[in-house]
C-alpha cells in the first residue's frame, strides 16, 4: 500500500490482499513442518491444515475479483516474522524428531493461525460495517475453520503431545 486509505473499503481491501500473502506464506512453513511430524494426528492435522489454508486463500481471491480489485498480494511482514520464527525454531535449531519437536511446531503453528484468526476476524468485521453480508459469512465461517484448528492443536498438546515431550525428560 503505497498510500493511505481513503476509506473502510480500502482497509477492507488491504486486508484480505495481507490475508493472502499471510496464507501464503504459512502454507509453505506448514508444509515443510508436515514432513518433520512425529505424532500421527499431528502430521494428519498439519496436512489438513495445508489443504484449509489453500480454500481460505480460494476464498480470499474470490472475494478480491467479486470487488473488482487486481487478485494480488500485500507482502505480510508480521507473518514474515512468525514463518521466520517457526523455521528457526522447529526447522532449524529444534530437535530433528520427536515429541520436543512436536511441542515445538505446535506452537509455532498456533502462533500462526491466531494471526489468521485475527485477520479473518477483522475482515469479517470490516465487512460487516460496509453491508457486505455474503463477504461477512464466509469471512466468519474461515475465521471459525482456523478457531477449531487452534482448538485441535491445544487439545492434542495437552491429552498427548506435550505429556511425550514430558516423559523425554
Amino acid at each position: 500500500m503505497s498510500e493511505a486509505p481513503e476509506d473502510l473499503q480500502e482497509i477492507y481491501i488491504d486486508e484480505l490482499k495481507d490475508l493472502y500473502s499471510a496464507n501464503d506464506q504459512m502454507k509453505r512453513v506448514v508444509k515443510k513442518l508436515t514432513t518433520k511430524a512425529s505424532d500421527p494426528k499431528l502430521k494428519d492435522m498439519l496436512t489438513k491444515s495445508q489443504d484449509g489454508i489453500e480454500q481460505h486463500t480460494t476464498l480470499i481471491k474470490e472475494l478480491l475479483a467479486a470487488h473488482d480489485e487486481k487478485v494480488s498480494k500485500e507482502h505480510c511482514k508480521g507473518m514474515e516474522g512468525l514463518v521466520a520464527e517457526a523455521t528457526k525454531h522447529a526447522l532449524e535449531e529444534g530437535p530433528d524428531k520427536g515429541p520436543l519437536l512436536d511441542v515445538i511446531m505446535i506452537a509455532q503453528y498456533q502462533r500462526m493461525s491466531h494471526y489468521g484468526i485475527a485477520g479473518f476476524g477483522t475482515a469479517a468485521a470490516y465487512a460487516a460495517a460496509l453491508g457486505l453480508k455474503d463477504d461477512q459469512k464466509k469471512l466468519k465461517a474461515a475465521t471459525k475453520d482456523i478457531y477449531g484448528a487452534d482448538e485441535f492443536m491445544t487439545q492434542l498438546a495437552e491429552s498427548s503431545v506435550n505429556i511425550e515431550a514430558e516423559a523425554e525428560a
